[in-house]
């Protein structure tokens, strides 16, 4: 398969059509995922800034941009994908496709926020890779990182080897999910930060 990358009907170096996406997406997150008021976010904080990712990533044109840019952060040698549901439902599918266009095999896994109560009672729903293989998991907003994290420890306690989360926007304070990632032996990966997303300015 040849992957040719186009820009207003123009083909492109492929770095270019990247480079573009990011600023595209980056528009849709200022507009779409941002918004400014008094919030109580998942991890008890108030803030000014609330960002809710799922209109960009639950858009056909948004997660198409996405899973390119998250693509290339994902483990090499990464049997699957995996996101704690719900907001790494659209991520884990959007990359997988990504990485069918690219002749690289991908599977997308989604990790249950507790174990089904019913059934096989299973954690993690999927085509499930050898017990071993190497997972990276996908979040879309990071703030604490405990969310991702505990995707991370179920992936883990099945047999899996998790060693790298890649998120969209980074809002964590004071490094709080760095200290948790640390503690946790994982590698945090960003395509964003929250002032980029409230200022609408690339780094």
């Amino acid at each position: 398969m040849i992957v040719t990358c186009f820009v207003d009907n123009q083909e492109v170096d492929c770095g270019t059509w990247e480079s573009d996406h990011r600023k595209e997406v980056l528009s849709m997150l200022k507009r779409d995922a941002h918004k400014l008021g008094e919030y109580t976010l998942s991890s008890g904080r108030q803030s000014k800034h609330y960002v809710n990712c799922k209109p960009v990533t639950l858009s056909g044109h948004g997660m198409a941009l996405l899973g390119d840019l998250l693509l290339q952060y994902v483990d090499e040698d990464a049997a699957a994908v995996a996101g704690l549901t719900l907001g790494g439902d659209p991520l884990v599918s959007g990359v997988s496709l990504s990485a069918w266009y690219r002749e690289r095999k991908l599977d997308a896994l989604i990790v249950r926020k507790e174990p089904k109560g019913h059934g096989t009672a299973a954690w993690v729903e999927g085509p499930l890779p050898p017990l071993g293989s190497k997972i990276t998991v996908l979040e879309d907003v990071i703030t604490t990182g405990k969310s991702a994290i505990k995707a991370v420890e179920a992936l883990r306690t099945i047999g899996y080897v998790v060693d790298r989360i890649v998120a969209i926007v980074d809002r964590q304070v004071d490094g709080e999910a760095d200290i948790n990632m640390c503690a946790a032996h994982v590698e945090l990966y960003t395509l964003f930060q929250l002032d980029e997303v409230v200022y609408g300015k690339d780094k």
